[in-house]
């Protein structure tokens, strides 16, 4: 392994335990809304508006911190196809583990999250990260914010 793939390689686990911490801080701050808001409306009002929190917060953590690079709208629209991903892996592996695998259903939801984290990982890269130019070094139009190419930023959060 060259200098540089084992470099590529340190930024891409950082990148992923970042992406983890994220997940974990979401988590936390979903339970903490949800508590927060619960005594003040209906149990799924207060579980869907903290939802929608944590969702909004989760997207400028991975934009600055997990991904480092800048939010746009276009980003913040497409941000929620993660969680309909993590959803449909995790009720998919759920349905696979209780049913055909004989899993205890008190367990496999655990396990169906777990599975479910590689798959959101690689949609909210895809979403957040810019992608690389096809055409040369500087891609057809040169380099820049004008051809919808943004360079990621270093983040002030980390």
């Amino acid at each position: 392994m060259t200098t540089g793939e084992g470099s590529a390689r340190r930024a891409r686990l950082a990148e992923i335990f970042r992406f983890a911490l994220v997940g974990g801080v979401n988590t936390g701050t979903f339970f903490g809304c949800y508590l927060l808001l619960h005594p003040w409306m209906p149990y799924f009002a207060a579980y869907s508006l903290a939802f929608l929190l944590s969702m909004i917060g989760s997207f400028f953590l991975n934009t600055y911190f997990t991904y480092r690079t800048r939010p746009t709208w276009k980003k913040f629209a497409l941000f929620p196809l993660t969680n309909v991903t993590n959803y449909l892996v995790q009720s998919v592996g759920l349905y696979a583990l209780v049913t055909w695998a004989g899993m205890d259903d008190r367990v496999a939801p655990l396990v169906a999250a777990v599975v479910a984290i590689p798959f959101t990982y690689l949609i909210s890269q895809r979403i957040l990260v810019p992608r690389k130019p096809t055409d040369g070094p500087d891609g057809p139009e040169g380099p820049g914010p004008e051809n919808g190419m943004d360079e990621r930023q270093p983040s002030r959060l980390a």
